[in-house]
């Protein structure tokens, strides 16, 4: 997604795309994907991991190379909703398969780090590839993928084995697969239009309403099903809530800092891709810190009290930011880069390993769908909030200095956020504490 965000401007002056149109390519592969998240999950529990995995990378390898050719936005919007789609049941297959291949444990623990620093790293890569690609032109934005996604499935076939996979038992729960996809579709559609205020304000109060409905429905759905698509009694899992929670928080604080950071550097400083994405190249360290500090410290000090030191972390980075004027040496943000590299080596590889722990291994692909259902779910309702204060607080102003003073209120999202994850992460630790000793284990956050 980053990569696309880059690109856009250039996507816009090629097809002659619309505003609306332009804002719809990145909104169809959050609509997919959020959408489809938690059916994808479920999916990969019922019909195989691995078959699930590679089947949808194909199609993703197949949508993306079509949004490389398309010519018109239609197509794009296609591809991208597709493409989106794919991920949705790519991603918590991918999961549980290392899930359900390591034991608890430490080496179950360093194989998801590997995989989050990874994953988290992409979110500030992204940019800078992006620039790059960009330069030589937006079409390869899509290709990239295409190329990576066929590295991705020569190597799979062969080194992903079935180990003698047998699907969990059970039929499919077709009526709840609908609710919750409708649902989940219908919430992420109005957290998206969160992004204009004044953009027919009833319509996004009644999306919101027809997906609470939707989702009601899909409760009661599940408490009569023999077969649920997700097991609502997994979620007394405190430790599971708690991270979903966070992970949530966790990428509405990025993703909206992110977003913000991009306009202040391009729009208000005259900064070009290239540099803007060089410019956060810092908060990709996770990428490194992951698989090497984090092992170490969760190993020393559990992961709760990692989860905690990295949201402060956070924290501060974006609190600094704060005061960010327009005269600002990049010396004067790098601290901020770093300490995010920080919050996401500490906090998004820990939060997947609490997410998983515990759970039976005929839910692990559920268990992954949720956590990437909250990340992908936070980073849509942070993208869409500071650009609604941000709009609401620039007003009918003009000028760098109006977009300054707007950027700074704006921040106040991503600082939230954080806050509140810290919150949640305090209140996990307390209740860690609270439990005999034999507990201790299931209440990491």
């Amino acid at each position: 997604m980053a990569m696309l965000n880059v690109a856009l401007p250039s996507i816009r002056a090629d097809l002659g795309l619309s505003t609306g149109m332009l804002s719809g390519v990145v909104s169809a592969y959050v609509l997919g994907y959020g959408g489809f998240m938690l059916l994808g999950g479920r999916a990969a529990d019922l019909l195989g991991r691995r078959r699930m995995f590679l089947f949808w990378l194909v199609v993703f390898l197949l949508f993306s190379g079509l949004g490389g050719f398309a010519d018109e936005g239609w197509v794009l919007l296609v591809a991208r909703f597709v493409t989106g789609v794919a991920a949705a049941f790519m991603t918590p297959a991918g999961l549980s398969l290392i899930t359900t291949n390591f034991p608890e444990g430490p080496q179950r623990n360093r194989a998801l780090l590997i995989y989050a620093g990874t994953a988290a790293g992409g979110f500030a890569l992204g940019l800078v590839i992006g620039g790059l690609l960009t330069a030589i032109g937006w079409r390869w934005v899509f290709f990239a993928p295409v190329l990576l996604a066929l590295v991705i499935l020569i190597a799979a076939i062969p080194l992903i084995k079935d180990q003698g996979e047998r699907p969990a038992a059970g039929g499919f729960d077709v009526a709840g697969a609908f609710s919750v996809t409708g649902a989940m579709i219908l919430l992420v559609y109005g957290v998206v239009r969160l992004e204009h205020p004044s953009d027919g304000p009833l319509l996004t109060a009644a999306v919101f309403a027809a997906g609470l409905a939707l989702l009601a429905l899909f409760v009661a759905v599940e408490r009569r099903s023999t077969s649920p698509l997700v097991r609502l009694g997994i979620l007394r899992s405190g430790p599971l809530v708690r991270a979903n929670v966070m992970a949530a928080l966790l990428t509405a604080s990025f993703f909206g800092f992110q977003f913000l950071i991009t306009l202040y550097l391009q729009e208000l400083r005259g900064w070009s891709t290239i540099q803007t994405g060089l410019a956060l190249l810092a908060a990709a360290a996770d990428v490194v810190l992951a698989p090497t500090l984090t092992p170490w410290l969760v190993n020393r000090f559990g992961n709760a009290k990692v989860v905690l030191g990295g949201l402060v972390s956070g924290l501060l980075a974006y609190a600094l930011f704060l005061g960010v004027g327009l005269d600002w040496t990049y010396a004067a943000m790098l601290p901020s880069m770093l300490l995010i590299g920080l919050m996401f080596a500490f906090v998004y590889g820990p939060l997947t390993i609490v997410a998983t722990d515990g759970i039976a291994e005929h839910e692990q692909g559920l268990a992954g769908g949720l956590i990437n259902s909250s990340f992908q779910f936070g980073a849509a309702l942070g993208l869409s909030m500071v650009t609604a204060v941000n709009v609401a607080a620039l007003g009918a102003a003009t000028g760098p200095e109006a977009g300054l003073e707007a950027m700074r209120t704006a921040l106040v999202v991503p600082v939230t956020a954080t806050l509140l994850a810290t919150v949640v992460a305090v209140a996990g630790l307390r209740a860690r504490a609270r439990k005999p000793a034999g507990d201790q284990v299931l209440s990491a956050t």
